[in-house]
């Protein structure tokens, strides 16, 4: 295995799942551990594993993608296919493996960065992105550049750079980020700080009546 292949590979201890379910599950998380799987492939059947929380989260914080996983029954080459959060997106609560040869590219779905400062309104309508790659050569994101774009300007899948080695699969024209313009709304008129004066009576007026005196209490002399 190359430098490199070593430098993006981490080796976990997989032990088979002997119970499934949800109670069997919430057991293994309390233990520190991850309930996983390996997907089928082929002949190679679906297995169900667990790996050890605190080591995967390294490998991530590593930027590894293929995992060697040390099985009962042997080694697996794998890498993350999918991850299951909880309903706070705090804690992976399952992890999907898929196999993987390390001499072959493998298609993956590898996220979006968008950097830059645009003249307009980024709008971002792709996460990510379909590539092929040699499992060791799997970014980590792609970075995708809008800054000084104008409103109107799009950005396509085609347009992305990326590194040498891994091939485009999702398709060129696809649009993954617009720019709009940047709407200002009109300023409210400005209210009157005070309310208009009472209008002044008309020249010869009678004067307003005066308020009737108030009545006698009953009883009282006249």
């Amino acid at each position: 295995m190359s430098k490199s292949a070593q430098s993006t590979t981490a080796t976990l201890k997989a032990p088979t799942r002997a119970k499934l379910g949800s109670r069997s599950a919430s057991a293994l998380r309390a233990q520190g551990m991850i309930p996983a799987s390996i997907e089928w492939q082929g002949e190679r059947p679906h297995l169900d594993v667990s790996v050890d929380e605190a080591e995967f989260l390294t490998s991530r914080r590593r930027h590894q993608h293929v995992y060697q996983l040390q099985l009962d029954s042997g080694v697996e080459t794998t890498i993350v296919r999918e991850l299951q959060w909880d309903v706070f997106g705090e804690h992976i609560t399952h992890i999907e493996f898929r196999r993987v040869d390390l001499n072959k590219k493998t298609e993956v779905e590898v996220d979006l960065h968008f950097v830059g400062h645009p003249k307009g309104v980024l709008n971002q309508l792709v996460a990510h992105v379909k590539v092929l790659a040699l499992p060791t050569q799997i970014p980590d994101e792609l970075e995708v550049s809008v800054a000084d774009l104008e409103p109107g300007t799009s950005v396509t899948a085609g347009q992305i750079k990326l590194p040498e080695g891994v091939e485009l699969v999702s398709t060129a024209a696809m649009t993954v980020a617009r720019i709009s313009e940047i709407k200002v709304e009109a300023a409210a008129p400005v209210e009157a700080a005070t309310a208009a004066p009472a209008a002044a009576p008309a020249a010869g007026a009678a004067p307003a009546a005066a308020a009737p005196a108030a009545e006698k209490k009953e009883g009282g002399k006249k």
